[in-house]
């Protein structure tokens, strides 16, 4: 890909890009995501479904196979802001590729861990690949640095999309896995964890060698564009993006759609596979049902993107609600049928689609550009640190009750989403 050159004069006066040059750093722009995103997402895609079990397998403990879940989670919380932080001073491409590269060094380490049985190592190691989540979501708010305010949820939503392809390959890497382990000695898990870190790493390396004008930096300094804070240390930022949220109204309604999106779906999504292997369920089964909950999750995200901007975020929202109260009670209603879960498992990743799009975008048009960098990594960071808590609960929850009870328990996450919107509607300008 020939690179473009940043249209700003070097003289006394600085010009603005015209919009023709911006819209093709756009495309270039959302060319290198999208490749990016589909090659990493195969190694962030490991975690919930093998990642789950390679824990169940080293500790020998149901509620300690939740702790996977939370490794992962935790590391996407807990890079989330700091990756925000480095974007506004560095950044998109300089954030995105230390984030990857990060993710792949996690990889590495959960193929020693899965080889040789050790503990540290498997929790450092699934601990850093989280990092890839974390990126992962973040690409998707780099999708709309440049793009026109009426495209931004539909670049958004397409790289939310094409993280499907990756995500759904991921959790059946096995199978490969177990055609490298005969020609290297490896263990399956091992092998299903080394073609993850190869493709973290490769992804890192496409997007720190193409992102080029970094889309955040593209405008220059006062432009939306680029956060008017990137100078600010860090506190200043957090301060800022709190304060902001105090008195946004339509900002807190979709922070509280995005984290109770992820609260309900991680908590689900992490005991599944337990479940179905308490039920006599094979890894190729759990494989299957994490991949179309996957498909779930990110298939139908151009079309809520679309409907979210024809009939408004609030609408696509409440459509989420619905489709996840399907899904969690399918789940305590039959727990004990292996077809009916794995179609409860489809309907909750679609209800994320709804909350997690809908939300996404309404956050994108509501929060200031002096913020917007640090406050869309301290989102999603507090999302994944939601997710992570709620991964760590599940466990001992179902091995304390059952599947059903979980399930159940789910359903009351979402009471305060649903007082929230029950209460003052959003603005005509959002919906």
């Amino acid at each position: 890909m020939p690179e473009l050159e940043h249209p700003v004069s070097t003289g006394p006066v600085s010009l603005r890009p015209t919009q023709p040059a911006v819209d093709a750093v756009q495309r270039r722009t959302m060319t290198v995501l999208v490749i990016a995103q589909i090659i990493g997402t195969v190694g962030v895609g490991v975690a919930p479904s093998i990642g789950v079990r390679l824990a169940g397998a080293v500790t020998d403990s149901e509620a300690w196979a939740g702790l996977a879940r939370t490794g992962s989670t935790l590391g996407a919380a807990l890079v989330g802001l700091p990756l925000g932080n480095l974007a506004a001073r560095r950044g998109r491409r300089v954030a995105l590729a230390t984030g990857w590269w990060t993710a792949a060094a996690g990889g590495l380490l959960l193929v020693a861990a899965a080889q040789w049985s050790m503990i540290v190592p498997l929790f450092a190691g699934l601990l850093l690949i989280g990092v890839g989540l974390a990126v992962s979501l973040q690409s998707r708010f780099a999708a709309t640095d440049l793009a026109q305010p009426h495209q931004k949820a539909r670049s958004l939503a397409l790289v939310v999309w094409v993280g499907t392809l990756g995500s759904v390959l991921g959790p059946n890497l096995g199978a490969p896995g177990e055609v490298i382990g005969a020609g290297t000695g490896l263990t399956v898990y091992a092998s299903a964890f080394l073609i993850a870190a190869v493709c973290l790493a490769i992804a890192g390396l496409i997007v720190f060698v193409w992102l080029r004008p970094d889309p955040l930096l593209f405008l220059g300094p006062g432009t939306p564009a680029l956060p008017a804070d990137s100078g600010d240390k860090q506190p200043g930022r957090i301060r800022k993006v709190i304060a902001e949220l105090r008195v946004n109204q339509r900002g807190r309604v979709a922070v509280i759609a995005i984290l109770t999106a992820q609260v309900v779906m991680v908590a689900i999504m992490t005991m599944t596979p337990v479940h179905i292997a308490h039920e006599g369920g094979s890894i190729t089964i759990i494989g299957i049902t994490i991949s179309l909950h996957i498909a779930g999750m990110y298939g139908p995200s151009p079309l809520v993107g679309m409907l979210a901007d024809r009939y408004g975020h609030r609408a696509a929202i409440v459509a989420g609600i619905g489709i996840f109260l399907a899904s969690l009670l399918i789940g305590a209603a039959k727990p004990d049928n292996t077809g009916w879960i794995i179609g409860s498992l489809i309907l909750l990743g679609i209800g994320w689609s709804f909350m997690n799009v809908a939300g996404s975008a309404l956050f994108s048009l509501v929060v200031s550009a002096e913020t917007r960098a640090s406050s869309q990594g301290g989102v999603d960071a507090l999302a994944n640190l939601c997710g992570a808590t709620a991964a760590f609960l599940s466990g001992p929850l179902l091995a304390a009750t059952s599947f059903s009870v979980l399930s159940l328990l789910a359903v009351v996450t979402l009471i305060p989403l649903i007082a929230v919107l029950a209460g003052r509607p959003l603005t005509r300008r959002t919906r």
